[in-house]
């Protein structure tokens, strides 16, 4: 009786053992994949080769002078920075009408072969409380990545709600 009670028990655990398993690869197991890194263009062009196909959002400031918009309408070019480095952006996304020169920007998208980084998603730090830094100031990338992401958050969840 006593065997048949310890085989009970260990067909117990080990069932529970095989379940938390199972949980825990689904929980854990394609996480990496659906991370998203958050960086700077100084970050992104220190890390060469390895940022590319990555999801990556960049955060900085238009760069002045860099704005192109193609001959079609449909792509627009320009340079974002924090102030060290400087990373070309090619997007076919609707700016929003407050882009331009020197606002602050996030670009979620991946660093291809010529290493451009592409994006369909732009977005411009619109809050009246931002203020671009001026000549002499430094560009304080943490406060603005603090400040955008509430922005971000916020379209993510109405682009799951919408699938």
């Amino acid at each position: 009786m006593s065997s048949e009670r310890n085989r009970r028990r260990i067909l117990a655990v080990a069932a529970i053992m095989v379940a938390a398993g199972v949980l825990a690869f689904l929980a854990f197991g394609g996480i990496g994949e659906n991370l998203v890194y958050y960086w700077s263009p100084t970050e992104l062009q220190a890390s060469g080769e390895q940022a590319q196909g990555a999801t990556i959002r960049l955060g900085g400031l238009v760069e002045p002078g860099s704005i192109q918009h193609s001959e079609d309408g449909l792509t627009l070019k320009f340079a974002v920075t924090d102030g060290e480095a400087s990373i070309p952006i090619n997007t076919t996304s609707v700016p929003p009408a407050m882009f331009r020169e020197g606002v602050g920007v996030v670009v979620e998208g991946s660093v291809n072969r010529a290493g451009e980084f592409e994006t369909q998603r732009l977005l411009v730090k619109h809050d009246n409380q931002y203020q671009a830094p001026g000549e002499g100031e430094s560009l304080d990338m943490a406060e603005m990545m603090k400040s955008m992401q509430f922005e971000m958050e916020k379209q993510d969840k109405e682009k799951e709600s919408a699938e």
